[in-house]
């Protein structure tokens, strides 16, 4: 049997690379640090089997052994129009690897508007104590003890979510293409998190009830995958369907969201608010009135940060080495068909 030329371009540790060589004395595993694949040179390619890469996407032509492709990321809408993703090379995602992070981080600015900690942090910074009535006016919270949250994209992150939700007394609707509730095959699943109950949502709806399903939510959260078929899914008409005091949050894709038609919704006060992680052009413009805003929260496309990434990508990636050489099937293997 042949050996099997490995190359990462990412700046994963000896120790981690040595941990994927012991799955197999067949595994020939190279790293060469790259952002795009003109940084690799043509000799690695022309060896590569299996690649991971979140950016640097080779040519078929330029990797003809290759047959596989770990991407470093959920998503795959960087990969459309590619050479490579009009090839039959393999590809697989991170998808499932950070349910409880991205969970709590939609949790944590659900609870910050809930008990309006952007105006409490405002307030300190201008060192200003407000009088009673302000604090009563101001700070009496929106408790989430019997509000509604809504989940566009119910997976494996919807599913934590709802069972956070539901444990705090949350009525959960989720969206899904299908409109009914069914896990992925094959799709990798933190072991810690499996068989916990209350994932499941009160009641599903397809894309095309947006408005109806949104209608009803105190908090939106956007989970979906960015694809054609969910470019601006949360469109003018959906934001206007929202309650007037109702959230918004995005941590998928920003295209997800039409940004003007938010920017607009929130300067109209259509909604209340928005907490923002991923923007239709990163880094967001200094321009952008979402700025400025005092009813929007801004982060850096960071929800998906955790301190076990590590750990967990390589529990995926090795046992997706050892399907690869047992061949059997991989686990997120990504339809280009749904383009997730």
């Amino acid at each position: 049997m042949h050996d099997i030329h490995i190359l990462s371009t990412r700046s994963f540790t000896d120790a981690w690379l040595d941990q994927l060589r012991a799955i197999s004395p067949r595994l020939v595993i190279d790293q060469v640090t790259a952002d795009t694949a003109g940084q690799v040179p043509a000799s690695v390619w022309a060896e590569v089997e299996v690649l991971y890469t979140w950016g640097a996407l080779p040519d078929p032509a330029q990797a003809p052994k290759l047959r596989w492709v770990q991407l470093d990321t959920a998503g795959v809408n960087h990969l459309l129009g590619t050479p490579l993703w009009d090839s039959d090379v393999i590809l697989t995602t991170l998808n499932g690897v950070a349910p409880s992070n991205m969970a709590e981080f939609a949790l944590m600015m659900m609870m910050a508007f809930g008990h309006r900690l952007p105006l409490m942090l405002d307030l300190q910074r201008r060192r200003e104590w407000p009088s009673f009535q302000f604090r009563w006016d101001n700070f009496t919270p929106h408790e989430l003890r019997g509000a509604t949250l809504g989940v566009i994209g119910y997976g494996a992150i919807g599913r934590e979510l709802g069972r956070l939700a539901h444990a705090l007394g949350m009525r959960v609707l989720g969206m899904n293409r299908s409109g009914h509730s069914s896990a992925r095959p094959l799709t990798f699943a933190i072991p810690a998190l499996q068989g916990l109950g209350g994932g499941e949502p009160d009641a599903l709806f397809t894309p095309d009830r947006i408005g109806e399903m949104v209608a009803a939510c105190d908090y939106v959260v956007v989970i979906a995958p960015y694809t054609e078929a969910t470019h601006h899914l949360v469109d003018e008409a959906a934001l206007a369907a929202m309650k007037p005091n109702a959230v918004l949050i995005n941590i998928a894709r920003g295209g997800v969201v039409d940004e003007a038609a938010l920017i607009h919704a929130l300067q109209e006060g259509w909604i209340g608010g928005a907490a923002l992680d991923v923007f239709e052009e990163e880094p967001l413009p200094a321009g952008s009135p979402l700025w400025g805003m005092p009813n929007v929260i801004i982060s850096p496309h960071a929800a998906g940060f955790t301190a076990r990434y590590y750990d967990v990508i390589q529990e995926l990636f090795g046992e997706n080495l050892r399907r690869y050489l047992a061949g059997e099937p991989l686990l997120n293997q990504v339809d280009r068909t749904r383009q997730y």
